[in-house]
């Protein structure tokens, strides 16, 4: 009997999973955008399959990311807990605001999303087509205002291949940069603007409640369940496709690097992740490891050539 109890006390104690530690999650952008919904998406799945104890959440907006960034770099060397979220957009902040800290000063870990630019107007406005868009902004590109998000992320790119695209000077584009989706959110519904980008994801419901009309989407086919035509259907040669990664603290160890990955890992082929993905629309990209670096890098130089042949990098 001894024995017994002995052996099912082992087997439980092989069957408890890994110390679950805390998280501090970064979102570094107000409430209400891209960066939030996924620190946030992540606390959520994260806590419920058991991945963390415990996670929190904190904002800390400012030049496309690289104010939290910067923050990040310096508070959280050498501490597992951290973690910050970024992608494309911090990409093209670090570059446009020539920013002395970059992602090379903290650990990436994964790629996790992808997601597809969205066109909008409100939907009061006159503009009926993409067409229409783009005939007024070759008529005077400073009378149309766009709102998206940081100058230089992905949202500006976009405006920018398409203004090069329709034979415009990307210089001379209009564009008003928000911290936060909220706030470009209410300058597009309040007719503050001609125009708005972001994913589709964010202006979903917007579209389906009928306050906004979707003009077009970025991506290289039409999407499913979107009534709307690709940018390049519409007559004009952009694609582009937003990405957000998570990263880790510099300074870490092999053994704390190793942890941290496992539990992205795991976040990523839970179901709780899937459904998030499902249901805001978001791709899976996941790349992680060795793989992810040299894409990384990839990228990096890809995005300085976009944004010096659009104006925004000298």
């Amino acid at each position: 009997m001894k024995h017994a109890l002995l052996g099912a006390a082992f087997a439980a104690a092989l069957a408890i999973p890994a110390y679950a530690q805390d998280y501090t999650i970064m979102a570094p952008a107000a409430p209400g955008g891209g960066w939030d919904g996924t620190a946030r998406a992540m606390q959520d799945v994260m806590q419920a399959e058991g991945i963390a104890a415990s996670v929190e959440v904190i904002n800390v907006p400012g030049a496309g990311g690289t104010v939290g960034l910067a923050q990040f770099a310096a508070d959280s060397a050498g501490d597992p807990t951290k973690l910050i979220v970024g992608g494309y957009v911090m990409v093209g902040a670090v570059l446009t605001n020539a920013s002395p800290v970059t992602l090379k000063d903290v650990t990436p870990i994964a790629r996790l999303t992808g997601d597809t630019q969205a066109i909008v107007v409100p939907a009061t406005s006159d503009i009926q087509s993409l067409g229409d868009l783009v005939a007024k902004l070759q008529a005077d590109p400073g009378a149309v205002s766009w709102a998206g998000g940081s100058a230089g992320g992905t949202d500006h790119i976009t405006v920018g291949l398409l203004a090069k695209a329709a034979g415009v000077d990307p210089t001379k584009i209009n564009y008003v940069a928000f911290s936060g989706g909220g706030e470009a959110m209410a300058a597009i519904l309040g007719n503050q603007v001609t125009a708005g980008v972001s994913s589709v994801g964010e202006f979903a419901e917007q579209v389906k409640a009928g306050t906004m009309r979707l003009l077009a989407v970025s991506s290289a086919e039409r999407l499913d369940g979107i009534d709307a035509p690709t940018i390049k259907e519409a007559g004009f040669d952009v694609v582009v496709q937003n990405w957000r990664m998570v990263a880790a603290a510099p300074g870490l160890n092999d053994e704390q690097k190793a942890k941290i990955a496992a539990d992205i890992e795991k976040l990523n082929g839970s179901a709780g992740w899937g459904k998030v993905l499902a249901d805001k629309g978001w791709a899976n990209t996941y790349l992680a490891g060795d793989a992810f670096g040299a894409q990384l890098d990839a990228d990096i130089a890809a995005t300085e050539a976009v944004l010096r042949d659009i104006g925004l990098v000298k």
